[in-house]
């Protein structure tokens, strides 16, 4: 299990004790301190005595990507959980997800979310969309179908082979959520993967977390990250691309091909 952690003190325990109930026991989790200064490390540090699956790495923050990638260099596992440091796994998360992973041969699998507001926030409608969405791709052949509409396997419940990632070549920081690049360059591969039908999940939603206030996050990332991956597989060897009666959405990617080198023409 690979946990970043910064700044997350309100929420790091009741994260850590959702792991530590885990009905699938035989795992570690690797906690890696991104250089948090509200005592979220020491609160960490705490749990980690009384759970001995638990280490803490400290480190001083060098942002989301470093710390997931510490973390793989630090595990031993042959399989590869992620989680958020202020999320919540449901009890039989590990169990059902490695089940799918060995029953089916899979290479990588995530699971059904359910969105929690936090400091008196709301859902939003979009978040409750892409909820609805992304807990139906209970197959491989829906998740590859639909790998470029959004990230298919919701990040913080992921769990994947570590000869995957390290094939891929591991989590990178290139602008856009390293999340959806790396399971683009798994799905580049071949790689099967989908999510189990149990929610295993609760996905916090708060105004200070990463995917609210860094750019990395925002929808220009994620359209420079369809499009960079699109020009390097479906679109690789063609001179242009034409997108044909294309709404709004048709249209950004026309542009951001045009950005990034391609010849595209609309209609």
């Amino acid at each position: 299990m690979l946990v970043p952690l910064r700044d997350e003190a309100p929420y790091v325990e009741e994260a850590l004790t959702s792991l530590s109930a885990q009905t699938f026991g035989d795992f570690e989790a690797i906690v890696v301190d991104d250089g948090s200064r509200d005592g979220s490390g020491e609160l960490a540090e705490a749990h980690a005595r009384r759970d001995a699956r638990f280490r803490v790495v400290r480190t001083a923050p060098a942002g989301l990507v470093a710390a997931v990638e510490r973390a793989r260099a630090e595990a031993r596992a042959p399989l590869l959980a992620r989680m958020d440091a202020d999320d919540v796994a449901l009890p039989e998360r590990l169990e059902v997800e490695v089940r799918a992973l060995e029953a089916e041969r899979l290479d990588a699998c995530g699971g059904g979310i359910r969105y929690v507001a936090a400091d008196g926030e709301e859902v939003t409608p979009g978040s409750r969309s892409y909820e609805r969405w992304v807990n139906g791709l209970v197959t491989p052949e829906a998740a590859a179908r639909d790998v470029f509409v959004e990230c298919v396997l919701p990040n913080p419940a992921l769990l994947v082979r570590r000869a995957a990632v390290e094939a891929a070549g591991g989590w990178r920081d290139c602008g856009w959520p390293e999340d959806y690049d790396l399971l683009l360059r798994l799905w580049a591969r071949g790689a099967r993967f989908r999510n189990v039908e149990h929610v295993v999940l609760h996905w916090r939603q708060h105004g200070a977390r990463e995917t609210r206030t860094s750019p990395v996050f925002s929808r220009e990332a994620f359209l420079r990250c369809r499009v960079h991956h699109l020009r390097e597989t479906l679109l690789r060897g063609f001179d242009g691309a034409v997108v044909w009666g294309a709404g709004r959405v048709g249209k950004a990617f026309a542009r951001e091909l045009l950005r990034q080198g391609g010849r595209c023409a609309r209609s």
